[in-house]
């Protein structure tokens, strides 16, 4: 069972909800071997997040992103500058953007269960075919797959739909 804590996150948040907090704070994964850089390289990362990021504008979750082309190619590259750093890259977003602090910066956007699997899907697509369209090293894909199912986990800030929950409840969390 999964704990729910009754935290409001008042700056960014028009909703002034309860913020749902994934058990166990955050999830100790292990970093994506930094080789898979060293195979990509900077450019076919940034490809790579580009077109995640068009499937992500054509997923049931689009409306969390920015309208338009150019707005979602931005936001595109601003991912990828952490994935670069994450691959084994040169700090790219810590230069650009300050600390990822990625829960943080993500508490604004409510994500649920179903908006991580939509997002986790959209990036399987791309991963498909990521060896042969990037370059990414094959032997390291079920590590970055890996650390992608558990770092998606830690961006769950709302509880599930319809649940009938208040705050301090215990609820399950990935079908638990």
């Amino acid at each position: 069972m999964t704990r729910i804590f009754n935290l409001t996150f008042h700056s960014g948040d028009p909703m002034n909800r309860p913020i749902y907090t994934p058990p166990g704070g955050p999830p100790r994964l292990e970093r994506p071997n930094p080789a898979i850089y060293a195979q990509m390289g900077e450019e076919n990362i940034f490809r790579m997040l580009e077109d995640f990021y068009v499937e992500l504008a054509h997923s049931s979750i689009a409306g969390m992103f920015p309208r338009g082309e150019e707005a979602m190619r931005r936001t595109s590259r601003k991912s990828a500058a952490f994935f670069v750093t994450l691959l084994g890259g040169p700090p790219l977003y810590q230069q650009q953007y300050g600390r990822p602090m990625m829960r943080g910066r993500h508490l604004p956007f409510p994500i649920d269960e179903p908006a991580r699997q939509e997002w986790l899907a959209c990036f399987r697509r791309v991963l498909d075919n990521a060896p042969a369209a990037y370059h990414f090293p094959p032997e390291y894909l079920d590590g970055f797959w890996t650390f992608l199912v558990g770092f998606s986990g830690w961006m769950v800030n709302t509880a599930p739909p319809g649940a009938d929950w208040e705050p301090g409840d215990e609820i399950p969390l990935f079908g638990d």
